[in-house]
């Protein structure tokens, strides 16, 4: 998910299958521009089941689900039926109409023309980009779909099948193979689950129609500017809804700022060529502030009784003031580096394992901002090293909230005045303050984790 609209769908307003669950698991989809990346393929139904589609609508692109032709769940006024019908009605018009901007990123009209010849609307797409799964995963769930014995075995192939330009790339860029070979796994399961919708159609339609139009149509003008200059070929550009594409899942935006050309022919290919795909990777995280020889983090025991009002991103300290509050690794072993500093991630709360995560997790957050996705990232690299699993137990008996019931524990939490903010059924920073400050005001462990004893408490149960 090269920089995504998981950032949208790797950063926009929302990103992945990945990401879908992801963000659903720990955190709000971060408004960077991945959409829907690879994961989404892979995940599926996983989030929410098909919405039915009126009799007579005929098939979308590709025999796929037709535009249900309702509102958008967002309420956006770009996303009501009528206006989607309308935008969708002048979308050959907005096409033509970007040719200006097209021209000044010098782009001939030659090609303009050609590689927007025929383009139409893909509708389901306005379905996708506002879909609110009313159900979603744990994110011990995520882990267990993510890292897996079957996914390491193929990446432990690739890392000897392009051990030579996994060697070059490390030497050059100092970025860790095993986190490249990692985010390939996870995005596209190694290139077996990339997305097949045409990154043209899909942000040309994200540019004309809807709620993110600005955003994407520099989206949609960054692809004509890669096939313009011959990198890739149309047929090469397929991907998620919202134009992620190959392997580790770049947007069009993404691919300008860090594809580069490994194997020296001109082209910047990161589809079917793996060594510009694990150059361009790696030069992705080197550019977002990767460490040459550091980990991400590491699992740790909290001790009971701990301040979880420190568990924040915003409260980092050096590993040594986190050891002499009580916190260590689960094997005894030293922190390598005491003076580095980490912040405290909790994401079962006192009932499941801590982490201490470095500048790496962060790194690994720039490319996709969800703190499973980069915590599953940093794990399978770990695995593919040959470590081992979380040692401490995750609280499996607790079950997930559905959408309605997280709905419900916002809309409590505002009226006791601990949330100030609009409910929407989705879990990010200020949700969680917000619950650390109920739990401590009723005397439990402020650890900020949803579970449906603090719902039930919130309910005066």
């Amino acid at each position: 998910m090269m920089q995504s609209v998981a950032a949208l769908a790797k950063r926009a307003g929302f990103v992945t299958g990945a990401m879908m669950l992801a963000a659903a698991v720990l955190l709000p989809v971060s408004a960077h521009a991945q959409a829907q990346n690879g994961l989404s393929n892979l995940f599926g139904g996983i989030f929410s089941g098909p919405n039915p589609a009126p009799a007579q609508a005929p098939p979308g692109p590709g025999g796929a689900l037709p535009w249900t032709g309702e509102d958008g769940a967002s309420g956006h006024p770009l996303m009501t039926a009528a206006a989607i019908r309308e935008a969708a009605s002048n979308f050959n018009n907005c096409v033509a109409g970007m040719w200006p901007d097209a021209a000044r990123r010098n782009i001939t009209q030659e090609n303009f023309q050609r590689f927007t010849a025929g383009l139409s609307p893909d509708l389901r797409i306005m379905d996708l980009m506002d879909s609110q799964p009313e159900f979603t995963k744990s994110i011990w769930d995520y882990l267990d779909i993510l890292v897996n014995d079957n996914r390491l075995a193929k990446g432990r192939e690739v890392l000897a099948k392009y051990k030579a330009q996994f060697d070059a790339t490390e030497k050059a860029t100092g970025v860790d193979r095993y986190i490249i070979a990692s985010i390939w796994g996870i995005e596209s399961n190694y290139s077996t689950q990339m997305g097949d919708r045409s990154v043209l159609q899909s942000t040309a339609t994200l540019a004309c129609i809807g709620r993110r139009q600005a955003y994407f149509r520099d989206e949609f003008l960054s692809a004509l500017e890669i096939l313009n200059r011959g990198d890739l070929r149309p047929e090469q550009m397929r991907g998620s809804w919202a134009g992620a594409f190959g392997p580790t899942q770049f947007m069009p935006t993404a691919f300008k700022r860090f594809a580069v050309d490994g194997d020296g022919d001109g082209r910047r290919d990161v589809v079917d060529n793996p060594t510009d795909l694990i150059a361009s990777t790696a030069n992705n995280l080197k550019k977002d502030g990767w460490q040459a020889g550091q980990t991400w983090g590491y699992e740790v025991v909290v001790p009971q009784g701990f301040n979880y009002m420190l568990a924040d991103r915003a409260k980092a300290m050096t590993m040594a003031q986190w050891e002499k509050l009580g916190l260590k690794r689960p094997t005894n072993q030293p922190f390598p580096h005491p003076a580095e500093k980490a912040y405290l991630l909790a994401p079962a709360g006192a009932q499941g394992p801590g982490f201490l995560m470095l500048q790496n997790y962060r790194v690994i957050m720039k490319y996709n901002p969800a703190e499973a996705y980069a915590l599953a990232i940093g794990h399978f690299a770990d695995r593919l090293r040959g470590g081992q699993p979380f040692v401490q137990p995750w609280p499996r008996q607790e079950r997930e909230l559905s959408r309605t019931e997280r709905l419900e524990l916002q809309q409590l939490l505002a009226q006791r005045g601990f949330y100030k903010g609009t409910p929407d059924g989705q879990f990010g920073g200020q949700t969680r303050e917000a619950l650390r400050n109920f739990q401590a005001s009723i005397g439990v462990p402020a650890d900020g984790f949803a579970s449906s004893d603090v719902l039930d408490r919130l309910r005066g149960r």
